[in-house]
């Protein structure tokens, strides 16, 4: 897989594919980890006097212009990040767009409106992936984010643009491979977020792998309802109970659940709560974090590890009172001696918050992308780079 490191940039037009989708509140980035990990290979064609044109998706528009989903709050943080002016159009493709490309001088910055108010993004189509092509003479893709969707921006372009990765891409990949073929032993695995039945495969591969797996967030419920336990209001899978009673035959000890649970009488964060043990959820309330038990019996866990991967938070992290066993994890993780790497937009964001991005070796920037990457699946936006 070539990178752009391996083409010649000075002068060319080059549109390069990043993710920016990140949350927006109140009309301003509220977490610009993607737009910061896109910095390298967008400086690096700076510095190479590329003409550069950035196009990205943002939330869920459906295809149709949405107002609050337009792309300017992320120009401007971006300018921001960059020390410099950053040009934005009001669409992706059209007369507008490539005269504004036009008048791009070597090492001015250009970013696109957002590519899914058309329907023609996602459904890949040619005709639409020919007008993007149109506007450049090389194409980037460094949004690993979004590798597992065969759009018109990241699969549908390379077939009318010679096409190589950008240096974030080429990073999210060369340290995945490395995990999945060579990891340092012990190797742990942590699990969270809400469901079992997004990661089946992936729990699947990482069984092959990893010494052990710790699992939390709401996938753990459906574990231990499946080992007969009541979880009151929690949220359980009943369609993947057989599953986790299969994987938890599979594994035994090597597979590890909280042993106790902070539960609440309302999905709110000025509900009434309480810590008790797993066992003893009480009728009517639900588990929203993992317990003080639990978070001390995983760092016993941790320590020994010289691999860990994290996917997915350990609670309902996003209010205050069920964050702590997820902050907890990332200080651990941060003060670990082993290699680490978080998968997951919601574990990204966790790290970010918990403020220990720096300390972790790699956080990656897929959620979906990362899972499938695991699992061993076919990325169309990565596939569409091989030689």
């Amino acid at each position: 897989m070539k990178t752009i490191k391996d083409v010649e940039t000075f002068g060319k037009k080059v549109l390069v594919r990043v993710d920016f989708n990140v949350p927006l509140e109140d009309g301003e980035v509220a977490d610009d980890f993607r737009i910061r990990a896109a910095l390298p290979t967008i400086r690096y064609l700076i510095d190479h006097q590329a003409r550069i044109i950035l196009c990205s998706h943002l939330g869920r528009p459906k295809g149709k212009v949405v107002p609050e989903l337009r792309l300017d709050p992320v120009a401007d943080r971006l300018a921001h990040l960059l020390n410099k002016e950053v040009r934005k159009t009001d669409d992706c493709i059209g007369p507008k767009v490539e005269q504004a490309v036009k008048d791009l001088s070597p090492g001015e910055v250009l970013l696109l409106e957002n590519t899914r108010f058309h329907p023609e993004e996602k459904a890949n189509d040619a005709d639409f992936a020919a007008l993007l092509a149109g506007l450049a003479d090389l194409y980037v893709n460094d949004a690993f984010a979004a590798a597992h969707r065969a759009h018109a921006s990241t699969e549908g372009v390379t077939h009318f643009l010679p096409a190589v990765a950008g240096l974030l891409m080429a990073s999210e990949v060369d340290t995945l491979t490395r995990m999945l073929e060579e990891p340092e032993h012990p190797f742990l695995v942590v699990l969270g977020g809400a469901k079992i039945s997004d990661k089946i495969g992936a729990v699947d591969k990482f069984l092959e792998l990893a010494d052990t797996l710790l699992v939390g967030g709401g996938m753990a419920n459906t574990f231990l309802k499946a080992r007969g336990l009541e979880m009151g209001e929690s949220l359980v899978e009943e369609n993947s109970l057989d599953q986790a009673r299969r994987l938890l035959d599979r594994t035994g000890e090597h597979l590890v659940l909280p042993v106790d649970a902070v539960v609440a009488d309302a999905f709110a964060a000025d509900a009434k709560r309480q810590t008790v043990a797993v066992d003893a959820v009480p009728a009517g309330w639900r588990i929203l974090d993992v317990g003080p038990q639990t978070i001390e019996l995983f760092k016993e866990k941790l320590a020994p590890a010289r691999t860990v991967v994290w996917n997915g938070p350990l609670g309902v992290f996003e209010m205050a009172p069920f964050a702590a066993g997820t902050y907890a994890l990332a200080r651990a993780l941060a003060r670990s001696e082993a290699v680490t790497i978080t998968g997951g937009g919601e574990t990204a964001a966790a790290v970010y918050k918990a403020g220990v991005v720096e300390q972790m070796t790699h956080v990656s920037t897929g959620g979906g992308a990362f899972l499938d990457f695991v699992e061993g699946k076919t990325l169309p936006g990565l596939a569409a780079l091989a030689p």
